[in-house]
C-alpha cells in the first residue's frame, strides 16, 4: 500500500490500483481526489470534510463512493442512490477488494462548552498491512495496527496525550497528520519529542511532507 499525504489530515492510500482518500478537507491538496475510487470521512469539521470539493468530485465521477457517519452523509444528500453509505463503530466493508474496518464513535473533547460530534476512524488494509486514520480522536482499534496516522496537533489535544496514544496503539510505524496548525518550528519540536518518546516501544515515527508518499515495508 502506498501512502501519500495531501495536506493536514488528508491521505491517499493506493493498493493494487485502488485509490482510497481519507478526509479531504479545506486544507487539502486540490488534487487529492483525482482518480479516487472511494472517499472515507471521519467527521464533519471543515479541515476533514470540504463538502463543495467532495460533492464536485462525486458529480464528476459517477463511480466514486463515499463512506461516512450519518451527519456527513446527510449533508451529501442528492448524489444518487448507493453513492453514500453511513457507517459506525464495528462496521466492515471493502473497496474494490481492499478491506476497511470502522472504529470509534466520538470526537475528542475540545471544551465542555462545545458540542462533541460523531467521529469514526478507518482501518484500511488486510492482514498485517493496515493503516489507521483515527480522525480527531484517540481511538485504539481492537486489533494490531501496522501504520498509525498520528494527529500531532489540534485544539483537543496536547503533546503528552499524543505520545500516550501512540504508545497505547504500539503501531510499527507512526506518520504525522493533522499538523496544519503548527509552524515549521512547532512541527520540528513535536517531531523531536515524538521520536524520542516512541523509540522505546519500537514505533518508527516519521513526518511525511505534503505531496510526498512512501510505501511502508
Amino acid at each position: 500500500m502506498r501512502l501519500t499525504r495531501c495536506g493536514h489530515a488528508c491521505v491517499r492510500l493506493e493498493q493494487d490500483g485502488v485509490v482510497v482518500v481519507v478526509d479531504p478537507g479545506s486544507y487539502s491538496d486540490s488534487h487529492a481526489l483525482d482518480g479516487a475510487h472511494a472517499v472515507l470521512v471521519t467527521h464533519e469539521h471543515v479541515d476533514h470534510f470540504a463538502e463543495p470539493l467532495l460533492r464536485a468530485a462525486a458529480e464528476a465521477d459517477p463511480g466514486l463512493r463515499i463512506w461516512a457517519n450519518r451527519s456527513v452523509a446527510g449533508r451529501l444528500a442528492g448524489l444518487g442512490s448507493g453513492r453514500v453509505t453511513v457507517v459506525g463503530d464495528g462496521d466492515t466493508f471493502a473497496v474494490e477488494g481492499v478491506g476497511v474496518e470502522v472504529h470509534g464513535e466520538l470526537h475528542a473533547v475540545v471544551h465542555p462548552d462545545l458540542p462533541q460530534v460523531t467521529n469514526v476512524g478507518f482501518l484500511v488494509g488486510d492482514g498485517d498491512a493496515t493503516v489507521f486514520h483515527p480522525g480527531d480522536a484517540f481511538t485504539v482499534p481492537a486489533r494490531p495496527v501496522d501504520t498509525l496516522l498520528l494527529p500531532v496537533h489540534g485544539p483537543w489535544s496536547k503533546t503528552g496525550e499524543v505520545i500516550d496514544y501512540a504508545r497505547e496503539v504500539k503501531a510499527r510505524r507512526a506518520v504525522s497528520i493533522h499538523d496544519g496548525g503548527l509552524s515549521e518550528s512547532g512541527n520540528g519540536l513535536a517531531d523531536h519529542m515524538l521520536q524520542d518518546c516512541l523509540q522505546d516501544i519500537g514505533t518508527d515515527y516519521r513526518r511525511v511532507a505534503p505531496a510526498a508518499g512512501f510505501e511502508p515495508v
